[in-house]
């Protein structure tokens, strides 16, 4: 706990130095416990996914409000997706299954990719109309599926598009557009029918995030944000201390740090 606010107080102090305006944190609260990942939805819902794969689901003043615990039948989750706080996605790559809870982590529905002949899903993620989108790597495809996991819609082969072979671990539904991230060649975006747009250069950023007109993540020491109208960057360094934690999320002027210890929520001012 002590080392974080060292880390806001250093933080603060070299923002400063370098013209960007001053970060003083206020810590919120502390959520202790052992977790692997956690998400925050659009209502500031938190989820904790544990080591035991239990996934909690606690609301924006901290408070327990629901757990899904079916781990013996999915085994380990490799995705979780509350961009929408009423659907929830869980990714079990392992399986090659999708799981969806509702707002209360109810389990409604699972769908066995290989039912599809899908086997190797790198990237998925919920769509804006509550459908599911997802990157077949056998078939070098954009995919769209249904609550039943029927294809309801797909890209033509990427290789027939692009030189080479795309590798994306991450697909967003922002802003009327799919961005598929790949880490070593930067964000693919293309519109709802599949037809590519732009790319853009970002890449080796962890911690992405695509909400509204921003895209966030960090990489070399330093906090990017990068705004998809105007085209511009602007960075924070990061003390290297920060990079301790497992998981770090920037959202709306709040620093999210989970480590060791459980998940740590500091307010932040001037980001």
């Amino acid at each position: 706990m002590k080392r974080l606010i060292t880390i806001i107080f250093f933080w603060a102090v070299s923002l400063s130095a370098t013209g960007q305006p001053a970060l003083p944190g206020q810590k919120l609260r502390a959520i202790p416990g052992s977790y692997v990942s956690f998400s925050v939805d659009n209502l500031d819902n938190i989820y904790l996914l544990s080591t035991t794969n239990q996934l909690k689901k606690l609301n924006s003043n901290g408070d327990s409000v629901s757990v899904f615990n079916d781990i013996k039948k999915f085994g380990e989750a490799s995705l979780v997706d509350v961009s929408n706080p009423v659907k929830i996605l869980l990714y079990y790559k392992g399986f090659s299954t999708i799981a969806i809870l509702d707002g209360m982590l109810n389990l409604k529905n699972t769908i066995d990719l290989r039912r599809q002949n899908i086997f190797n899903a790198t990237a998925v993620g919920l769509s804006y109309d509550g459908k599911i989108w997802m990157y077949d790597d056998m078939d070098n495809v954009l995919k769209k599926l249904d609550d039943e996991g029927k294809v309801i819609f797909k890209t033509a082969d990427f290789r027939q598009v692009f030189d080479k072979a795309l590798a994306p671990v991450k697909v967003f539904d922002q802003n009327r557009l799919v961005y598929l991230y790949d880490s070593l060649q930067g964000i693919f975006v293309f519109d709802y029918y599949g037809a590519y747009k732009n790319r853009i250069d970002i890449t080796r950023w962890s911690n992405l995030r695509i909400a509204d007109q921003y895209i966030t993540g960090v990489a070399n020491g330093k906090f990017y944000r990068y705004h998809t109208a105007t085209f511009k960057y602007d960075e924070w360094a990061l003390p290297e201390n920060l990079g301790e934690y497992r998981q770090v999320l920037f959202k709306e002027g709040k620093l999210y740090a989970l480590g060791k210890e459980g998940l740590e929520i500091y307010k932040l001012n001037g980001l």
